[in-house]
């Protein structure tokens, strides 16, 4: 305890939420000397909501630090393993989730009464003197004020807040009764789509606050948490923006009927909002640091406000307890809890977005949608969904079409006259590895290894229609017919010793981004000598760096459409099985079509339309020579990473208008057209976009972007979010990945073919037992 004595002896904590009070307690048992004062300006009975629902992670963690604590909470918290999905009258169930919640107010009391007990100072309905005062007189202040945090705003040059505001108007009410699942219940009134999301959080009697009831007396068996969302719009047009607490929760109640069994609802407080995203690029400065919402908020849709703040509390004070100095616990803390913080955040965007664009799912087969709003975070998945409901899984699997015992991925997908007997697809992958753009022995090994490997789709990188159009001297080309001989040899070794492959070519111009070094010698790095000019829509150069490329004019464009059409002459007679346009990552296509890098004044810039004009001539002129039997697609750039730059509204336009033109499936990528981007990474970031245009559209789509496990693959595919998902680094790690995850599934049934030499590695080997990691640290005794 030598160190607790002389890091943080005196704390003061702003704001009496959970996050702050558990705080204080932590750090007073942990040192009883230590002097801790919680301020909170509201009364201590006066909170917002009224459920709150914690983890088995987090209950473990409070177990192990405050066994008093996790005993009251263990009296109070009511438990269910059901998810009740209601969509269009009827309702599906899942199994096997563990849920554990209790009411937000009981959750105060017994932080109250544990504060109280350890000798913390709760200074209730007072306003925390100035942090100026604060961090003079104490050794540590705790800045746990919520999403509207002032102590964040007054520091706001220190913490470096961003405070994003999203779609949806949602509203905290309560029901005095108690669900039986947690319920997620979807209303598609006439002015639009509308969800409720509801728990229990008592089963005894409802929670005594003071409200204003919608009508009837209450119904003394137990008490649920029902959030009411909707869209911005449909808010508005419900006419919700004229209403006052009571007739909100009236009209919730009546849109709602079916769910509450014609019950009303209550509420305290409640009001209308908008949910926050709060990030900050600091925690903390000099010994202030934030705690909860004030640092980070997360979508209710996955119930981790509480949660992070309480995780946050634990991290705070073992943090202080194994550091040397505040400093240095200060940063331990923030190392420890920003990865899991920005993981969560992540999980908790992809559910919010779910919900706000849930319009686009809503003609979905019944399970299907059932699936895609459980897997809606990506945290579920299925394969753990088999593991807590097989019945459940089974029967969306059935329903998608999965003959019994096959996982998603080994189920056959049909392009024109091309069947893909899975939906597995090596991702092109430039390898750089070309001579004057022919194509040698490494890409035979390369492409061959993958093909045996075992994918539906094995891709070329990006193959370039000219000399000029080659990003780096190593890359490779369909512009000679020694390059033309040399990928025969490819695509005949793929068909005869891979049958049941497909090898598609993916054609392409570098643009502005061309004449740089080899990727391991600089990527997007301007060649020291042998230089050739680079073109592009217009003269804007990628970086400070590299080559001003001459703006295209309409004889350059004409002579480019022929390269291009030459190209995919040489591909159909070479026997690729698919071709793919390259309209993406900021490559010559690309740049036509982003408002960042065409600022063409004629027919070829201006709106979407103007910027679409080229790419859409070289695509028709291409799909004109290229055999009609066979598929076309083309890559893009969903977003551009960048403001001002294209986005996902434009994504969907320019998917649609190449499914227009013939395209078979839009690639869908993100980013990598201006060099300033500021890309959202994250495990699968980019399938949202492919998500958007599969279901708003309804073209097919290639899924791409850190997809990285079979089950990613197995989850995209059965939820609906695309039709294949493209895999790139997973295949550099393992050419075989696709035969892997069949024997990791033990499935070996059609859409999966071992060639016959590898047959005896079909099995996957054995592997040791891994034991579930213990808690980090134990809070005292």
């Amino acid at each position: 305890m030598a160190g607790a004595v002389t890091v943080a002896l005196r704390v003061a904590v702003i704001g009496g939420g959970p996050g702050g009070l558990y705080t204080a307690a932590l750090l007073k048992r942990l040192d009883p000397e230590r002097e801790i004062t919680v301020w909170e300006r509201n009364a201590p009975d006066d909170t917002f909501g009224f459920g709150v629902v914690l983890s088995d992670e987090t209950l473990g963690g409070i177990e192990h630090a405050d066994p008093v604590v996790y005993a009251a909470l263990s009296e109070e918290f009511v438990r269910w393993d059901d998810i009740d999905i209601v969509h269009r009258g009827v309702r599906h169930t899942s199994g096997g989730h563990g849920f554990a919640a209790l009411g937000r107010r009981r959750l105060l009391e017994i932080l109250h009464e544990r504060c109280r007990s350890l000798g913390v100072d709760l200074r209730f309905r007072t306003e925390a003197p100035s942090t100026a005062r604060l961090t003079t007189e104490y050794d540590l202040v705790v800045a746990a004020d919520g999403v509207r945090s002032l102590t964040r705003g007054a520091h706001a040059e220190a913490f470096g807040p961003s405070v994003e505001e999203h779609r949806c108007r949602y509203i905290w009410l309560a029901a005095d009764f108690a669900f039986d699942a947690f319920r997620f219940e979807i209303a598609e009134t006439e002015h639009g789509v509308m969800q409720l999301h509801g728990y229990p959080y008592s089963r005894s009697s409802p929670d005594h606050t003071p409200s204003t009831r919608s009508s009837g007396p209450p119904n003394q068996c137990g008490a649920s948490t029902v959030i009411v969302e909707m869209r911005e719009e449909v808010w508005r047009a419900a006419g919700f923006a004229e209403l006052d607490e009571r007739e909100s929760a009236e009209r919730c109640a009546k849109i709602f009927t079916d769910a509450l069994g014609g019950r009303a609802l209550r509420s305290h407080r409640s009001a209308w909002t908008t949910f926050r995203t709060v990030v900050n690029d600091r925690w903390s400065h000099g010994n202030l640091v934030l705690l909860g919402d004030a640092a980070h908020t997360a979508h209710f849709s996955i119930g981790s406000g509480t949660k992070l703040a309480v995780e946050d509390a634990l991290a705070l004070a073992a943090c202080l307890e194994e550091q040397p100095t505040l400093q240095e616990a200060l940063l331990a803390y923030e190392a420890e809890r920003r990865p899991v913080v920005a993981s969560t955040q992540r999980a908790a965007r992809a559910s919010l977005e779910w919900f706000e664009n849930i319009g686009l799912y809503l003609d979905q087969p019944a399970r299907q949608f059932a699936f895609n709003l459980l897997t809606r975070s990506r945290r579920v998945t299925h394969d753990n969904l088999r593991l807590r409901d097989p019945h459940f899984a089974e029967t969306v699997e059935r329903e998608f079409g999965c003959p019994a015992g096959t996982p998603p991925m080994f189920t056959p997908f049909r392009l024109r006259e091309l069947t893909l007997r899975n939906r597995v697809v090596v991702s092109p992958m430039d390898m750089y590895s070309a001579a004057d753009g022919v194509p040698g022995d490494f890409h035979l090994v390369h492409l061959g290894a993958r093909a045996l490997g075992g994918a539906g789709l094995v891709m070329t990188e990006m193959v370039c229609v000219s000399a000029e159009g080659r990003i780096t001297p190593g890359c490779a080309g369909l512009y000679t017919s020694g390059q033309a001989d040399a990928w025969r040899r490819i695509t005949d070794f793929v068909h005869a010793q891979a049958p049941g492959t497909a090898i598609g070519v993916q054609l392409g111009h570098s643009g502005r981004k061309g004449s740089t070094k080899l990727m391991w010698e600089g990527i997007d790095e301007p060649l020291e000598d042998g230089n050739w000019p680079v073109v592009a829509a217009s003269p804007i150069p990628y970086t400070a760096n590299n080559q001003t490329p001459g703006e295209l004019d309409r004889a350059q464009l004409a002579e480019l459409r022929e390269q291009f059409t030459a190209a995919a002459r040489r591909a159909a007679d070479c026997g690729f099985d698919l071709l793919e346009l390259h309209c993406a990552h900021g490559y010559l296509l690309s740049g036509f079509l982003s408002p960042l890098t065409n600022r063409r004044t004629d027919a070829y810039g201006g709106s979407l339309a103007g910027r679409l004009r080229f790419p859409l001539e070289v695509f028709d002129a291409v799909r004109a020579v290229w055999p009609k039997e066979r598929p076309m697609t083309v890559r893009i750039s969903a977003t551009d990473w960048a403001e001002g730059g294209n986005g996902a509204d434009e994504a969907v336009e320019i998917a649609r208008a190449f499914a227009a033109h013939g395209a078979d499936a839009v690639d869908v990528s993100t980013g990598q057209v201006v060099a300033d981007e500021r890309p959202d990474y994250g495990r699968s970031y980019q399938t949202p976009f492919a998500d958007r245009i599969r279901n708003e559209t309804g073209i097919p789509v290639i899924a791409v972007g850190a997809i990285s496990s079979w089950d990613d693959v197995n989850s995209l595919i059965l939820a609906g979010r695309t039709d294949l998902c493209a895999l790139a680094r997973p295949h550099l790690y393992d050419p075989h990945w696709t035969l892997h995850a069949a024997a990791e599934q033990g499935y070996s049934g059609p859409g999966v073919a071992w060639p016959k030499p590898y047959g005896a590695g079909s099995r996957p080997p054995r592997t040791g037992r891994t034991d579930a990691p213990k808690p980090r640290l134990t809070l005292g005794t």
